[in-house]
C-alpha cells in the first residue's frame, strides 16, 4: 500500500482531479486494503488478483453498499492499477475479467418551476446584505447550473456585467463562459454594491460570495443556505445545491434547449453524463401525450 500517496499525488498534479475526488479515491483504496488485511489476504499490489477484488465486491454487496457506490470504488481500483502498470510496478491487470453488478440509474431530482418562481418572486430573503447575498446565491445556482465548488471559487474578476457573462472554473481547471440574464445582472449589481458596503473597513477579499464574517463561503454554508430556502417552498426530500444544478438542466430541456447546449453549460466532459436528464423530460412528454392524445 506504500504506492497510495504517489498515486494520489499523480491524480492531483497530472490528472488534475479535484481535492474532493482525490480524497474519495484515497478513502476507497484505504477500504480495499483494510478489507484485504482483515481477511488475511496479501496487500502487496503485485500479488493482488481478480479473486481479491471479487471477494471485496461480494463483501460490499453483502453489506448493502449500493451498486452505484460499488461501481465508483471499482473504478478507483481500475485507475490505480492502470497507474501501477504505467509505472511498471505490476505487469498484469487484476480487473481484466471483473464483471460488476448492474447499476440502477437514479433519475435526477429537481424542484418544480412553480416552487422556484414562488421562492424568487416573493419576499423570502429580506433586504439586508445577508438576504441579498442568499437570494443571489440561490438564483446563481439555478440560473447557471454551476456546481457548489464552482460557485464558492468565483472571484469578482470572473464577473463581466457589461457583457453579462461569468467565467467558471470547473473540474480539472477547465474554464467555460456562461451567459447571465438581464434581470439577474441587475440583481448581481445590487449584490456587489451591498457587498462593497458590507466589506467596508474589513480585510478586502476578492471572492464574489462572502460569509457573514466577510470570508470565502464554505461548502456547508452553501448547503445549509440552499436547504433553508428550498424547505420554505418545496417538499422534495433532497434539498442540496446540486439539486438546483439538476433543476437548471431539467427546466432548460423541458423548455426546448438542446442536449449539447446543456452539456456546455454544465461543463460535462461528454454527452453521456448529460443524457440522464432526458429521462425526466421524456416522462413529462409521456404525461402530456396521455392528457392530450384522444387515443392515449
Amino acid at each position: 500500500m506504500g504506492h497510495k500517496e504517489s498515486f494520489l499525488k499523480y491524480l492531483q498534479t497530472e490528472k488534475r482531479y479535484s481535492p474532493h475526488t482525490v480524497r474519495s479515491y484515497g478513502n476507497d483504496l484505504d477500504q480495499f486494503f483494510s478489507f484485504l488485511i482483515q481477511n488475511e489476504m496479501s496487500s502487496d499490489a503485485s500479488e493482488i488478483n481478480s479473486h481479491h477484488i471479487r471477494s471485496w465486491i461480494v463483501n460490499m454487496i453483502d453489506n448493502q453498499i449500493k451498486p452505484v457506490s460499488v461501481h465508483r470504488k471499482i473504478s478507483c481500483l481500475r485507475v490505480f492499477f492502470k497507474w501501477l502498470r504505467k509505472e511498471r510496478l505490476i505487469s498484469g491487470d487484476p480487473l481484466e475479467k471483473i464483471v460488476l453488478p448492474k447499476r440502477s440509474r437514479r433519475l435526477p431530482v429537481f424542484v418544480p418551476e412553480n416552487d422556484l418562481e414562488k421562492l424568487l418572486d416573493e419576499n423570502y430573503f429580506g433586504d439586508d446584505f445577508r438576504g441579498i447575498r442568499n437570494r443571489t446565491v440561490v438564483e446563481m445556482l439555478y440560473l447557471t447550473g454551476i456546481r457548489r465548488a464552482e460557485l464558492t471559487a468565483l472571484r469578482t474578476a470572473d464577473i463581466d456585467l457589461a457583457e453579462q457573462v461569468i467565467k467558471v472554473t470547473g473540474k480539472r481547471n477547465k474554464q467555460r463562459m456562461i451567459p447571465l440574464t438581464g434581470p439577474f445582472t441587475v440583481r448581481l449589481r445590487e449584490y456587489m454594491k451591498a457587498r462593497e458596503g458590507f466589506s467596508e473597513g474589513k480585510e478586502q477579499v476578492d471572492w464574489l460570495f462572502v460569509s457573514d464574517r466577510g470570508n470565502k463561503l464554505y461548502d456547508k454554508f452553501v448547503y445549509n443556505l440552499v436547504r433553508k430556502y428550498l424547505s420554505m417552498v418545496s417538499t422534495i426530500e433532497k434539498k442540496s445545491p446540486h439539486i438546483l444544478r439538476h433543476t437548471f438542466a431539467t427546466h432548460m430541456l423541458n423548455r426546448g434547449a438542446s442536449l449539447n447546449a446543456i452539456k456546455e453549460f454544465l461543463g460535462h466532459a461528454n454527452l453521456s453524463a448529460t443524457q440522464v436528464y432526458t429521462h425526466n423530460t421524456f416522462d413529462k412528454l409521456k404525461k402530456i401525450y396521455k392528457q392530450a392524445h384522444p387515443r392515449a
